[in-house]
């Protein structure tokens, strides 16, 4: 019945009354004064009892004006704070400071003939001001407290352990034990410090991580470890969830200290860990002053302006003095989300610009509007099975549109000309990878003309962007399975999107024109076994509660990817995980008229003609698992 009462309570969002709350402040205070009178009689109750109550409405009166002019029975108890706290200072100051005036004004002037009605000292009155600020300020959190205790403890809570015994995992601690809303009890902490384990931290037994096992995890209960270590490096993350991961137990972690609210961990801020907290790598540092001395008032159109690698750009490029950032996409809706993010940042400006780079009376009027000083060119059509059986929507843009852009670059003068590709344009095996590498040919080839400085970037994957797997397979965990892989053996390069903008930026800078600047991504990661760790990241267990199905290769897919082609080799550049990409010589003018060519009859072109001249463009472009293999052996 009690508990039925407590759940009732808790859900109800029904607070006490704030006259309920004025009428036990007034109580309160009538108590103090009492209380400040038996002390100054030394509790003689005799001395002062014919009249200390005939000086009440006295003394309520102006307790009264104190509350109604501070407002301080208007907090909600349950949620008292410091602030309610300097309310009630703020009232019972105004309340002894009037009562002692008119006390003194008094005495002087005998207003008040009946002084039985007021007090006769004012030292009594400072003593009645300590007690009842006192009073009603411990009485505020004790209520709280029994809030606390009586309602709250009653929530069903689960057990936790707390990895990492050091400073952020005392602050883990303290943030759990002072937000009453929380549902963690916390059982103990973790720590692989052989110096810390079988110590008490705040109450708290530190366990060695070699304690935990499943049947740790059982006998106590244990639903969820948060692993609260600041500037953990991810191959030690993987290594502890690695562990953890299959106890049947929930692993979160608590954000790095410069993500906390206003230097305050927040209890709503520990989160599940995913699987980007395991591949990130320690990011790259490109400190290089010429970047703000390049782009220092100078007009930057960015391409693909509302995509995962655009939208970055554009938010690292509005970090410097720039004179205007203008954002072009096809996209409404991702356009205009970028824009109301860059609307919150002072002092930038920037246009967001709706356009079709094919549409080429369009790009002419953009550049006869803007004096554009560099382009970062992020639009792209990328998603291979798609472009694999759409290829003239993939020539059109990668390459038809991409050749405008570039055409338009030279006739207008722009300084740099910043191109995106991808390790797909490495031997290509598919359409999309072979747009790429001939829009990357083009650039090379317009290297041979005008001013313009046109450079390239290759690099592979970027987590969590628009169509790659771990939002997909997100998507599938939440919708309980499968998970689809192609291939058991399938790899991939993986960087996170600040990094591959960081790489963007440094290469708009470092080019001279001509280079293909290429990123060390370190080791290739097998899918499948990306897969089988989200599933445990998400709580559940491969293949009992969610499964992996193999699906096969799709067309035009790769077993691995490559960021060099056979015939390149690389260069080092001032920055160790940065290369150049050496080429060798290309027959430029033959090539262009290839590609000029192409991009002229595509709408002339069927699917087998588009592609086959691509084809003859790029020698090692060999198709895999696609119907245009057929093209291959004539």
């Amino acid at each position: 019945m009690l508990h039925n009462l407590i759940t009732h309570i808790r859900k109800s969002k029904i607070y006490t009354s704030k006259w309920i709350v004025l009428l036990i402040d007034l109580f309160i205070v009538s108590q103090s004064y009492v209380l400040a009178n038996l002390l100054f009689y030394n509790f003689r109750i005799s001395l002062f009892s014919n009249f200390v109550f005939l000086q009440m409405p006295f003394i309520l009166s102006f307790a009264l004006i104190g509350f109604l002019l501070t407002g301080s029975y208007k907090g909600i108890v349950r949620h008292t704070s410091i602030d309610d706290a300097i309310n009630l200072l703020k009232a019972t100051t105004i309340t002894a400071f009037l009562s002692v005036m008119v006390v003194y004004i008094n005495r002087n002037t005998n207003i008040i003939e009946h002084k039985r009605f007021i007090p006769h000292s004012i030292s009594i009155l400072l003593m009645y001001y300590m007690i009842s600020l006192m009073a009603l300020v411990v009485s505020r959190f004790i209520f709280k407290r029994i809030y606390e205790r009586l309602i709250i403890s009653h929530q069903t809570k689960s057990n936790i352990l707390i990895y990492g015994a050091g400073d952020s995992g005392l602050i883990t601690l303290t943030t759990i034990n002072n937000d009453p809303k929380s549902k963690y009890n916390v059982i103990g902490f973790i720590d692989d410090d052989s110096a810390k384990t079988y110590k008490y931290f705040k109450g708290k037994k530190c366990f060695s991580s070699n304690e935990i096992s499943k049947s740790f995890i059982e006998k106590n209960k244990i639903e969820q470890i948060i692993v609260s270590i600041q500037n953990i490096a991810p191959i030690d993350l993987l290594k502890i969830t690695d562990k953890l991961t299959p106890l049947n137990v929930k692993v979160k972690i608590v954000p790095p200290v410069e993500k906390w609210i206003d230097g305050d961990l927040k209890l709503s801020q520990i989160r599940d860990i995913k699987i980007e907290d395991l591949l990130q790598r320690k990011p790259i540092e490109l400190k290089n002053p010429k970047i703000e001395h390049q782009l220092i008032n100078k007009t930057i159109l960015v391409t693909g302006a509302a995509g995962s690698i655009g939208s970055e750009i554009c938010r690292q490029i509005t970090n410097y003095p720039i004179k205007k950032v203008l954002l072009l996409d096809q996209a409404e809706s991702p356009l205009y989300e970028i824009q109301q993010e860059l609307n919150k940042k002072k002092n930038i400006s920037f246009k967001t610009i709706i356009a079709d780079i094919r549409n080429l009376n369009r790009l002419e009027k953009i550049f006869s509007t803007h004096k554009i000083d560099i382009i970062f060119h992020a639009a792209a059509y990328k998603h291979v099975p798609l472009m694999e059986e759409n290829p003239f929507e993939a020539i059109h843009i990668n390459i038809k549109g991409t050749k405008q852009l570039m055409d338009l670059a030279v006739k207008n003068n722009v300084e740099k000309f910043v191109m995106i590709s991808t390790d797909k344009a490495v031997n290509p095996t598919n359409v999309m990878g072979a747009t790429k590498r001939i829009a990357e040919i083009y650039a090379k080839c317009k290297q041979q003309e005008g001013k313009t400085k046109f450079i390239i970037t290759r690099f592979g994957n970027v987590l969590g962007s628009n169509g790659s797997v771990i939002p997909l397979f997100t998507k599938q965990i939440n919708n309980g399975g499968p998970l689809t892989v192609t291939h058991k053996e399938i790899t991939r390069f993986f960087m996170t999107i600040p990094e591959a903008c960081q790489l963007v930026l440094e290469a708009g800078i470092m080019g001279n024109g001509g280079e293909i600047f290429v990123f060390d991504m370190g080791e290739s990661v097998k899918i499948f076994d990306l897969a089988v760790k989200m599933i445990q990241l998400s709580g559940l267990k491969y293949p009992q509660d969610i499964n992996i199905k193999i699906i096969g290769l799709r067309p035009g897919e790769k077993l691995y990817e490559e960021l060099l082609s056979n015939k390149e080799t690389t260069q080092p550049t001032h920055h160790p995980k940065i290369l150049i990409a050496k080429e060798e010589l290309l027959d430029y003018k033959l090539l262009q008229q290839k590609i000029n060519n192409l991009s002229d009859n595509i709408t002339t072109f069927n699917e087998l003609e588009m592609v086959s001249a691509m084809k003859k463009i790029v020698k090692e472009y060999i198709s895999k698992n696609s119907h245009f293999e057929k093209l291959d052996t004539l």
